[in-house]
């Protein structure tokens, strides 16, 4: 009985068929959270370039950003 177990124990060691699929899913959600950290950090700074091209698009200047306190009031365009 003993080495039958020992030997059922010796055959789950050696299997790897699975560790690929978690290796995989670990790496996938590891790009996940640096994709939103990354969208997080610089979506202020993105919208803000956006509506400029944007403004610069139609033939306006865009006006500055302020900023008071924590609350920051995008810039306007105009034309």
């Amino acid at each position: 009985m003993r080495s039958y177990l020992s030997n059922i124990a010796t055959r789950l060691r050696r299997d790897q068929r699975g560790a690929t699929a978690v290796e995989y899913g670990i790496m996938v959600s590891l790009i996940a959270v640096v994709i939103i950290v990354a969208v997080t950090l610089l979506g202020n700074n993105l919208v803000s370039t956006f509506n400029g091209v944007a403004c610069s698009v139609k033939g306006g200047t865009m006006s500055a950003a302020t900023t008071v306190g924590d609350v920051t009031t995008p810039g306007s365009c105009s034309k």
